[in-house]
């Protein structure tokens, strides 16, 4: 009797060991679960906050985008309007009809002025030196940044070459030829040009002399088919641009 008393008394201990292990492995699975959903709702919040940072970042290059785009118009407007009287100039030179052209070999001149495309990359140099990069990194919107701003760099180049060919080109007709009639046509009012003891011939004569330098004509050659160029180029960065900025609202929409 005793034998059997103490076989029920250790199958009671060993029944309670294997309850109270059944509960201990309940707890260390509930702990578990409580950390992996702590984990998740942590991953969540900083993924969201991971995904405003990013489209601020993103918001701030579809704007500086948008003033490249206003830009980028204003400036091939102002070269086509440049490259027609370039070309019509080229045209008269060929034809030979110089001296009935002098007004429009006047305002040739234009071509001389050195302006530049100037992009706002801010937005893009500030993600670029971010840890958010590797957010697009070879993404589609990676790819057309990539390709945007290599194109700046080519038009940046170009228009470098472009003015620095024309400031020499400047600098080497002030060594050959007195500007002073010329600047004082170009510049003083007409009614006070006329108090003044130079005839509008003489004026004139000074134009037609200036205009027939080689280096003023080589720049009207160089700008009427450059420029044409330059405005394909801004075309192409311009269609960059607006695919730039339609794949930021697409991921801003995700």
């Amino acid at each position: 009797m005793r034998f059997f008393n103490q076989v029920r008394r250790k199958l009671i201990l060993d029944n309670k060991k294997i309850q109270y292990l059944k509960y201990a492995l309940g707890e260390i699975i509930l702990v578990v679960i409580g950390i992996l959903i702590a984990l998740q709702i942590n991953n969540w919040n900083q993924s969201i906050k991971d995904k405003e940072s990013l489209n601020e970042y993103l918001i701030k290059i579809k704007s500086h985008t948008k003033e490249d785009i206003e830009q980028l118009e204003a400036l091939s407007e102002g070269r086509k309007q440049i490259a027609d009287i370039c070309k019509k100039a080229r045209n008269s030179i060929l034809d030979k009809t110089e001296n009935d052209n002098l007004f429009l070999f006047k305002i040739s001149g234009s071509a001389f002025v050195d302006f530049y495309f100037k992009p706002n990359s801010g937005g893009y140099e500030s993600l670029k030196n971010s840890e958010y990069y590797g957010k697009i990194n070879n993404t589609k919107l990676d790819s057309l940044l990539a390709k945007y701003h290599g194109l700046v760099d080519i038009i940046a180049e170009n228009e470098r070459s472009y003015n620095q060919y024309t400031v020499h080109q400047e600098n080497f007709l002030d060594t050959q030829f007195d500007r002073s009639l010329i600047l004082a046509s170009a510049f003083m009012p007409l009614d006070s040009l006329a108090t003044k003891a130079t005839s509008q011939s003489e004026y004139d004569q000074a134009f037609l002399e200036y205009t027939a330098k080689p280096a003023y004509r080589n720049v009207i050659s160089l700008a009427a088919w450059q420029f044409d160029t330059m405005i394909e180029q801004y075309k192409q960065l311009t269609e960059l641009g607006d695919l730039i900025i339609a794949e930021i609202d697409a991921i801003a929409t995700d």
